[in-house]
């Protein structure tokens, strides 16, 4: 009973861990591209500020796929079914 509660408390740790880094990308990201544009309005009339901020904006989406356990390529549960697999020794 104890190392299932301690799986449970490392699962949950991990979770608040994958949501606080993508909470602080999120706030780099909202200080940091308005930066960009300024400066990119300010010397160029090319708009390079939206290469970084879609880049940046896929690399977020991911993160936060991650973190809420969203996963569109591999499916919802996935990593889990595949960890029963192997335990019960089915595995292809």
């Amino acid at each position: 009973m104890e190392d299932i509660n301690e799986y449970r408390y490392k699962r949950a740790k991990d979770k608040v861990n994958a949501l606080k880094s993508f909470y602080s990308s999120l706030i780099a990201y909202c200080v940091v591209i308005p930066l960009l544009a300024y400066f990119n309005y300010s010397t160029t009339s090319f708009p390079w500020v939206i290469f970084p901020a879609v880049g940046w904006g896929i690399g977020l989406l991911c993160k936060w796929m991650d973190a809420t356990g969203r996963n569109l390529i591999l499916g919802r549960d996935w990593e889990e079914r595949k960890i029963r697999e192997f335990m019960d020794g089915s595995e292809s």
